[in-house]
């Protein structure tokens, strides 16, 4: 079948997919390449010209880097703003999404794209009223913020993929749970909760990674205390210019965590990117 297949295609038209291919592939992978090699670069190799490909590699930055600010304190503020504003963001997705999937009303549709519509908004058209309210709360420098706002932020994508999910289920299977007696809440626990953990799951891992790699938010509402990786980076930029070398370092030790965690769970992140945006 498949040579079948491929014989219905000349191979220079081949040949040239297969090169557009490569080229897109070499085109996202070189930035993170070239992030790679100026980490070991000391400053004056990295803004050397032309660059330079083969040199002694170095530790130098990452131990500037852990000498100068607290990697661990900020590693962990960004492990704990992630998993718990996901958690929260499950929390209010999930009923959301069954209510709309199950018991679909006049105006669902509706209510679907405003939800959706709010994530156009640029974050900065939103930054004075959520500053001011996290400033009267006594809420600024705070993981709970960070939490708050990453949750709600994330809100309607969750929503939207858990409803795409969950109106896959069939309806036969809640209503025959209901015929036998079950409550509302056996309902949800032994039935919806089993069929739809793959949806929870995809949908999880997905905004995790979109709360660790959140920047705006962490830089405008955090600083020493309860900034996250983000916060580290973007202290590399100083009035003197960038520390390229110490900058990429630092980068490095940012994303190093969630591409390791996102090449163990690839697979449950591109289910949840393609039944959230297709359907």
């Amino acid at each position: 079948m498949t040579a079948r297949r491929r014989s219905k295609f000349p191979l220079g038209l081949l040949a040239l997919r297969t090169a557009v291919a490569w080229g897109v592939a070499l085109l996202l992978v070189f930035p993170l390449a070239w992030l790679f090699l100026t980490a070991f670069k000391t400053e004056l190799q990295a803004i050397a010209v032309p660059p330079l490909f083969v040199f002694t590699p170095t530790l130098e930055n990452f131990h500037e880097v852990q000498e100068r600010s607290d990697y661990l304190l900020y590693a962990k503020n960004s492990v704990i703003t992630s998993v718990l504003s996901t958690l929260v963001g499950l929390m209010l997705a999930a009923p959301a999404a069954y209510a709309m999937a199950f018991f679909k009303g006049k105006h669902t549709k509706d209510i679907l794209m405003w939800m959706l519509s709010t994530k156009m908004m640029p974050a900065v058209g939103a930054l004075v009223p959520i500053y001011v309210l996290a400033q009267k709360s006594h809420l600024l420098d705070t993981q709970l913020a960070l939490i708050i706002v990453f949750a709600l932020s994330n809100l309607p994508i969750m929503v939207w993929m858990l409803y795409s999910h969950f109106k896959d289920i069939p309806h036969e299977i809640l209503e025959a749970a209901r015929m036998d007696g079950a409550t509302l809440w056996q309902e949800v626990r032994l039935v919806l909760l089993p069929l739809g953990m793959g949806g929870l799951a995809s949908t999880g891992l997905l905004c995790l990674v979109l709360s660790w790699n959140e920047a705006f938010w962490s830089l405008n509402l955090s600083a020493a205390k309860a900034g996250t990786l983000a916060t580290l980076i973007a202290s590399y930029s100083s009035p003197e210019g960038l520390f390229w070398a110490k900058l990429s370092a630092a980068s490095l030790m940012a994303i190093a965590p969630i591409v390791v965690f996102g090449w163990f769970s690839q697979k449950q992140l591109v289910q949840g990117l393609t039944f959230g945006a297709v359907k």
